[in-house]
């Protein structure tokens, strides 16, 4: 199976470097820049779960794709999205399964737009990766899994014959019959987190040492919760239970990557981890009723203004 990564960076470099060590059979789609980057220092990556280094990984240009690939893991930021539709056009065919792995779900439905609903797989992953200054994929904890199925449910051939390919590769894969309900119940909790660790511009644990902060991250579950529940997709109590533990958990220095982000001054994904959520808030087409979203609208309103601010120049890029 013909596989191609876009991008070899933080999420992208790290399943891709573990799949081509495991001897798969991997390109990297990648920017003029990173592809001089990878040729002079090849694909390092520092984890706890093992170091790898690869020198002069199998790299390619959009404009040098020459036929189809069978798997596109596409693990882009949402703001990126359309850029990177836009390279993946020719490596596409009649039997491509695009796997994307960004959160919420608004991507899924440019992605069918484009390509048909056949050839987009529901897909996530956990894993807190970053790159440093020089091109490095840093692992931050040990956690590294994807988890991926047919949007419709069940497991398929297709989706079979890609577990085959991404098991065994150093890396959790998961092959779920239930993947668009795993993609609710990991976007309840991640905006959550954006939502209220932006807001207050703080982790958790000095969120809910605050008066009414664990309050203010309780009732954003609920009303995250409650617009999954309005789309048909309640999360699991076991999820609840987990988030629960997490959001009241005294000290914790968790925070969300979007807040990393806008402390330093970098883009966000309010839209589509936030603003989309909002827009769902009329629950799945025929639903009756309208989920009140009060404490999503305000954080979506500071995300904006960050935006503006920083379009404007009044914020610096770190």
């Amino acid at each position: 199976m013909r596989i191609l990564v876009v991008g070899a960076g933080a999420i992208g470099g790290y399943f891709g470097g573990r799949l081509l060590d495991a001897g798969r059979d991997v390109t990297f789609l990648v920017r003029e820049r990173r592809a001089a980057q990878l040729a002079q220092t090849g694909l390092n990556l520092r984890s706890p779960n093992g170091d790898l280094s690869i020198p002069n990984p199998p790299i390619v240009l959009a404009k040098d794709v020459r036929e189809p690939f069978d798997l596109i893991l596409l693990s882009c930021k949402a703001y990126d999205l359309d850029g990177a539709i836009e390279s993946i056009k020719t490596s596409v065919g009649p039997n491509t399964a695009i796997l994307p792995m960004l959160n919420g779900m608004h991507h899924l439905d440019v992605l069918e737009a484009q390509f048909g609903a056949e050839r987009v797989l529901g897909g996530q992953c956990i894993a807190a990766v970053t790159l440093d200054a020089d091109g490095t994929i840093v692992h931050l904890n040990k956690l590294h899994s994807m988890a991926f199925g047919e949007r419709a449910g069940g497991l398929s051939p297709r989706i079979e014959a890609i577990s085959a390919q991404l098991s065994g590769a150093q890396f959790d894969a998961v092959a779920s019959p239930a993947i668009i309900q795993s993609m609710w119940e990991k976007w309840v909790f991640l905006a959550t987190l954006a939502a209220g660790t932006c807001l207050m511009r703080a982790p958790v644990g000095d969120i809910i040492a605050a008066p009414g902060g664990q309050k203010l991250l309780l009732d954003l579950f609920d009303e995250a919760r409650a617009i999954a529940s309005a789309n048909g997709f309640p999360p699991g109590e076991a999820v609840v239970t987990r988030a629960r533990a997490m959001f009241t958990e005294a000290g914790s220095t968790i925070t969300a990557s979007m807040l990393r982000d806008l402390e330093n001054g970098a883009r966000i994904e309010a839209d589509h981890v936030v603003g989309d959520l909002i827009a769902r808030a009329g629950g799945a087409k025929g639903a009756q009723g309208t989920v009140s979203t009060p404490l999503f609208s305000t954080a979506y309103t500071h995300l904006k203004a960050y935006e503006s601010r920083r379009e404007r120049g009044d914020v610096k890029a770190s």
